[in-house]
Formats: C-alpha cells, sequence, structure tokens
C-alpha cells in the first residue's frame, strides 16, 4: 500500500513521530483483527497501453448502445439525432476544458457562448430571461418552485400527477426538510389534468402549480385553461417543457406562464447512461433578482467594445448566505454550449421540421400498434412525440423479446403508477424509420 505513497521513508518516520505512534500499522488498531485483509489485493498483472486499451474496449462492448439498437424508449430522455456541427466545435479544447467561468473578464468566449444560449432559449420559450442553466430538468423544476415560494409563502404546491414521477420524487427531497410546504397531487383524467380537480383544491395559500406539457404520458395539456385557474388565485404558473415541442407547440411564455424550465437533453447532448443533462431555467423578468444560478450580460468596456460579464451571481458562494436563492454551484456549461449550437445550427425552420417529424412518425407508430389485438390506447388526448399503450401482455416480456431483437421497448407505466399496469409508454423521434417501426409493430404482433 505504501508504495503506492510519494513519500520517502524519513518522510513517513517524521510524520510518525510528529502523531506519536512508532509504526504505520498502528493507525488501523481500531479496525477488528477479522475484518482486516492478510492477503495481498486480487488485481491482475499490470498491462502496456495498447493491452489496456483492448482490456476496456472488451469492457465496453459488454454495454448496450445505439448504434447497434434502436430505441423507442423516452421516459425524459430521448435519442434524437444531433448534427455533426455540434460535436466538431464543442470538442474544441477551448470550450471543452473549461469549466464554470469564475472570474468574467478572463473567459469572453464562453461568456458570448452562454450569453448566446439564454438568447437562444428565451426566444424558444418566449420568456423574458434565462439563467445561465441548471444541473438537469427535475432540479430546475425544483428550484422553480422554491423560487415561486419566495415570492408567495404559500402552504402548499399543486402539483399535476402526470408530471414526471422523478421530477415529483426530487422536488420532495428538495422542498420537505427545507421549506413548510406541502404537495398535493392532482389527479388525471384521460391522461392530462383533471381540472375540475384542480378547481377543488386549489386555493390563495397555493404557492403554484406545477405542471408538464407535453406531460410524462405525452399528452398535451390545457395549458390556457390551467393558467386561468391558477392565476385567478394569485398562485404562480410553472410549466416543464420538452424544448423539441416548442418546434410546433405555443410557447409557455406565450400561455402566460411565470417560470418554464425544461430538459435540455434534446437539445444536442446525447444519452451518456443518464447525465451529465441541462436544466433550463426561464421566468418572468420581475423575478430576475430570485432567480438561481448565474446570468450571463453584455456590456461595453471604457472604449466602447462589446463585452460580456456574469451579471447576477445569486449562489451562497457570491454573496450573504441569507440573501443567496440557491447553493447551484455548478452550471452545465458545456451542455448548454451544446444546446446553443444545436439550436443555431437546426434554425427555427429546422427546428419546426424536427418536431413536425416527431409528431408525424409517432402517430404512424400508435395506428400501427393500435391495429394489433391485445393493443390499445392507454388514453385518446392529442400527444406529441410519446404515447402510452394498454397491453394484454406482460411488459417485461414484451421489452424482453424486443430486446433479444435489439429493440429498447416502451418504459412500464406501472412502475411509477399502479394503476396503470400494463401499459407501455413508447417515444417515437425523427431518428426513427419507416422500416424500424414497422419491425416494431411486426414483432408486437407475433408475440399478441
Amino acid at each position: 500500500m505504501t508504495s503506492y505513497i510519494p513519500n520517502t521513508e524519513e518522510d513517513q518516520k517524521e510524520m510518525l513521530k510528529e502523531i506519536g505512534v512508532k509504526f504505520i500499522e498502528e493507525l488501523f488498531n481500531s479496525i477488528p483483527q477479522n475484518l482486516r485483509l492478510k492477503t495481498d489485493l486480487n488485481l491482475p498483472s499490470s498491462l502496456s497501453e495498447m493491452e489496456l486499451v483492448n482490456e476496456l474496449k472488451g469492457l465496453s462492448g459488454k454495454n448496450a448502445n445505439l448504434d447497434e439498437y434502436v430505441s423507442f424508449l423516452g421516459a425524459g430522455s430521448y435519442d434524437h439525432f444531433i448534427p455533426a456541427l455540434v460535436d466538431h466545435l464543442s470538442d474544441r479544447s477551448e470550450f471543452y476544458t473549461s469549466y464554470t467561468p469564475y472570474q468574467a473578464e478572463a473567459s469572453q468566449g464562453f461568456l458570448q457562448a452562454t450569453y448566446e444560449y439564454q438568447s437562444l432559449i428565451c426566444q424558444l420559450f418566449r420568456m423574458d430571461i434565462c439563467n445561465a442553466s441548471l444541473y438537469e430538468g427535475a432540479t430546475a423544476l425544483a428550484e422553480a418552485v422554491i423560487l415561486a415560494h419566495s415570492v408567495n409563502h404559500g402552504t402548499k404546491v399543486l402539483v399535476a400527477k402526470t408530471l414526471h414521477p422523478e421530477y415529483r420524487q426530487v422536488l420532495t427531497t428538495y422542498i420537505k426538510k427545507t421549506l413548510d410546504l406541502s404537495i398535493i397531487e392532482i389527479d388525471y383524467e384521460n391522461g392530462v389534468t383533471d381540472l375540475t380537480k384542480l378547481e377543488e383544491k386549489i386555493s390563495k395559500d397555493a404557492s403554484c402549480v406545477v405542471i408538464q406539457n407535453p406531460n410524462f404520458f405525452g399528452c398535451l395539456e390545457k395549458v390556457n385553461e390551467i393558467e386561468e385557474i391558477t392565476h385567478q388565485v394569485g398562485s404562480l404558473y410553472i410549466v416543464s417543457v420538452d424544448p423539441i415541442s416548442l418546434g410546433l407547440l405555443i410557447p409557455p411564455g406565450d400561455y402566460n406562464a411565470d417560470i418554464a424550465v425544461g430538459e435540455g437533453q434534446a437539445l444536442g447532448c446525447k444519452l451518456n447512461f443518464g447525465g451529465p443533462y441541462l436544466g433550463i431555467f426561464t421566468s418572468k423578468r420581475k423575478f430576475l433578482r430570485k432567480m438561481p444560478g448565474r446570468m450571463v450580460g453584455e456590456t461595453t468596456d471604457k472604449k466602447g467594445r462589446r463585452g460580456f460579464v456574469l451579471t447576477l451571481q445569486t449562489r451562497e458562494q457570491h454573496i450573504r448566505r441569507e440573501r443567496a436563492t440557491s447553493n447551484i454551484c455548478t452550471n452545465q456549461a458545456l451542455n448548454a454550449l451544446r444546446a446553443a449550437i444545436y439550436l443555431s445550427t437546426l434554425g427555427e425552420e429546422g427546428l419546426a421540421q424536427v418536431a413536425n417529424l416527431c409528431l408525424q412518425k409517432s402517430h404512424y407508430a400508435a395506428k400501427r400498434i393500435y391495429q394489433i389485438p391485445g393493443f390499445e390506447p392507454t388514453f385518446t388526448s392529442p400527444f406529441f412525440k410519446e404515447f402510452a399503450v394498454r397491453c394484454s401482455i406482460s411488459p417485461h416480456k414484451i421489452n424482453k423479446l424486443l430486446w433479444n431483437n435489439k429493440i429498447l421497448g416502451g418504459f412500464d407505466l406501472g412502475r411509477s403508477y399502479p394503476e396503470l399496469e400494463n401499459s407501455l409508454l413508447f417515444s417515437v423521434t425523427e431518428k426513427r424509420t419507416r422500416e424500424e417501426i414497422d419491425k416494431l409493430t411486426l414483432l408486437l404482433g407475433d408475440i399478441a
């Protein structure tokens, strides 16, 4: 063990003398003898660089990847096409090795890229302001609720049950011990928030109402009706959004959302075993001083030249703890950069085309699957790129068959919604071809 510690024997003797022991082994006297390892570690012999590369390649080959498998699995992480330009630019060493810029004047390039990201997201969401990113969609949602509570000081938050179940878990974890807030879940009807239940449970002591659109089931919520119900009692309206859907759907700013958040993974970020991802956070201008994280702004120097600075840094490292809006310490700068490159590459028309392809292909897949005996719609509400299918066969059995044919099947909704046992949530993005969809339906037909 000591051979890996870069201390000479003299160094070790001096340190042992200083702390009052003669031998290193004495430092482990508190560990019972029966728990100590009496032999050398069972490690393989050392490898050359070439042997090590081959070993690691062999280990990585045991993982399934989307170069070999076709994915119809979504539920928050999506297999969208990423233009080569996104990798080409974001992999430049100036960007790839950068960390969160602490000294604004020392990182003008990255600050400008972040400023462009904020501008693009504001344009896409049709919201006034955007911060320089958060961890991922779930924590962005939780931070939005904290902001709402700091404004309204209510005693409860109303959360649609159609919100991603993991987002609801993160939200509970965030506020359970820190805020005097109770979470009231609003049930759903035919895959969307039940407006009658919302009206029954909302009151002036509700800090906010939280929905997702398209929601976890892929269905489109009645966003305008929910906005009216929410603002009638003075609550804030928080919406979690799939940014790809905004190529077609009305953006949250246009239906008067107070805060709009989202998971930015679909905007040029790879699946990466679930992370790192990108938390999008936007709001109305009046909440500027309460926004978590940081914001990059544009300015001019003494010579009138355009420049960029960290305009707001409302975290506890920069200001007095009692005035901090969040303890968020890291933004997902590289992923935000990728999102900016992705949106710039596609442009408004390109994003609309991607969204339209998702819509058309998912509806083609749903139509084909619903024609198979034993498969029927779980809900009949309009959907974007995900849809739920009620199966007469165990979802586990279906997904195992699909896996054996190199297809990632749908998400088993019974895992998070016991009342939806034997329902699968399928996702169809612009990457899925007619041949892949037809193969999926053929396999489902065989198992039926």
